[in-house]
């Protein structure tokens, strides 16, 4: 979904050998989490880590991106160490706002007949926080739900259960228009033949209208990318199908516009998985902050945007790459009431 490009490009193009000069990592003194365990959707136990905030009058809860990603936001696709949730916790405590992050349900878990449905997902959300509101952490506080990509996607469904929302990384397009634009860009970066991309396009119009249709996947012809197969089939198991479904053709404004409360957009302007559109809606009611040189994960990225490829991009989603400045955030939650 959300991480189509840095999956079909993990699958499609060989590993990136090209090693990238990072940073040193920025340390943000924290206090130690405090784990805890509360019943998301139907009773289904979730685990999370609780931070303690400071004089801030928000609370955050937080919601991770798609796939495999667990509460800090690390996900066995990207090639190197990654914790970008646990980091924006600590840079959350240090403007002040406690923090529940929380793993999903089938983070570990074997179960094929497990309900990941749209309903137990955003179930699990509600659940988090109606746990965040009885934490001494958050006594006295309000709730800012921090959803990140494809969370911040669920969390748009959600956020008129807390007071504010922040939505970081969010889809700008709807789901099925995301992973259409996400796979082009990489043909384009690997220089694929205009007839190979309009193949491998054409193929992928064809699995997602598969998915909306409940039908077999097409068989893909001579010349379609393997990578792209592998994506095909990813988006296809049976267990996550009907999410997929649910989510493939949601207008992410036409939720934004019936938010109640106050909420930030926030993108940055080097993010090859989700990025500011060219336009918003005329009437758009949320505020928009774009981070300059930040990537997918708010982590500093000061190679140009174009070009980029899944693999080149994913070397500095790691934990040796600092954050990008948030300074332009950091204003909005001071001035959030």
């Amino acid at each position: 979904m959300t991480r189509a490009a840095l999956l079909f490009a993990a699958l499609m193009l060989p590993a990136h050998s090209q090693a990238v000069a990072q940073a040193p990592a920025q340390v943000v003194a924290a206090a130690p989490d405090r784990l805890i365990g509360f019943p998301g959707f139907n009773g289904f136990p979730l685990k999370g880590s609780v931070k303690t905030g400071g004089a801030h009058p928000y609370f955050a809860v937080m919601v991770a991106g798609s796939g495999p990603t667990d509460r800090d936001w690390s996900n066995p696709l990207i090639p190197v160490p990654s914790h970008g949730g646990r980091d924006i916790a600590a840079w959350l405590q240090a403007q002040g706002l406690g923090s529940l992050r929380f793993d999903k349900r089938f983070i570990g878990s074997k179960d094929p007949k497990l309900d990941i449905s749209l309903d137990a997902q955003l179930g699990d959300i509600k659940a988090a926080m109606k746990a965040a509101r009885a934490l001494p952490e958050a006594k006295g506080k309000k709730l800012l739900l921090v959803g990140h990509s494809e969370g911040a996607l669920l969390s748009l469904l959600a956020a008129g259960e807390a007071e504010a929302a922040l939505l970081l990384a969010m889809p700008g397009l709807s789901m099925g228009k995301v992973i259409l634009a996400q796979v082009k860009g990489q043909l384009d970066t690997a220089g694929a033949p205009a007839e190979v991309s309009a193949l491998n396009m054409a193929y992928l119009e064809a699995v997602l209208d598969a998915i909306r249709k409940t039908q077999d996947l097409p068989e893909p012809g001579k010349g379609v990318a393997p990578g792209l197969v592998g994506l095909a089939k990813g988006l296809a198991r049976p267990e996550s199908r009907g999410f997929v479904r649910d989510l493939l053709d949601l207008d992410p404004w036409g939720a934004a516009q019936r938010l109640a409360v106050p909420f930030a957009v926030v993108w940055g302007d080097r993010d090859i998985q989700t990025w500011k559109p060219d336009g918003l809606p005329t009437d758009f009611k949320g505020v928009v902050i774009q981070i300059p040189e930040a990537n997918h994960l708010f982590k500093r990225e000061t190679r140009p945007r174009a070009g980029l490829s899944g693999p080149a991009a994913a070397t500095t989603y790691g934990d040796a790459t600092p954050m990008a400045d948030l300074t332009p955030l950091a204003a909005w939650l001071k001035n959030l009431k």
